[in-house]
């Protein structure tokens, strides 16, 4: 597995948003709601049950606000998608996903719930926004 880091590298989203606005692309920004909702835990996470609660096996199998393993299992949810549309995930940066598909570019930056997107075709990005509000949950700001 990768290593998670949750940080964006901003001199990756300065140069994102600098490409964008030298070639006159849109910016959209995308809010996931309740992202780490939709990550599922790989391991086992034991937690405390809250008073008066008692069941025996109480072991989440989705990712909740507040476990550590949270960030980097919806990260992996959102990873593995983009990746099966074709998305290149950046060696560089993990939060920079990159897609050329037919002359068309889009670049597409993960921080936390937050998505940033930016392309050489508006039509394109569209059809992207829709086919993550298909899998996801999403606000477009």
């Amino acid at each position: 597995m990768e290593t998670f880091n949750p940080v964006v590298i901003p001199v990756t989203i300065r140069i994102v948003l600098t490409l964008a606005i030298c070639q006159v692309w849109s910016l959209r920004q995308l809010d996931v709601n309740n992202a780490f909702l939709k990550g599922t835990l790989k391991e086992e996470v034991f937690m405390l049950q809250p008073p008066g609660f008692v069941k025996k096996t109480s072991l989440p199998k989705k990712a909740l606000y507040g476990v550590k393993q949270a960030p980097r299992a919806w990260f992996t949810e959102l990873r593995v998608f983009l990746l099966s549309l074709g998305f290149v995930n950046s060696t560089v940066d993990v939060s920079l996903f990159i897609h050329h598909k037919s002359g068309v570019t889009l670049y597409l930056l993960v921080y936390v719930d937050d998505i940033i997107v930016t392309e050489s075709s508006p039509t394109e990005v569209s059809t992207l926004i829709a086919t993550l509000v298909a899998r996801f949950s999403l606000k477009d700001l």
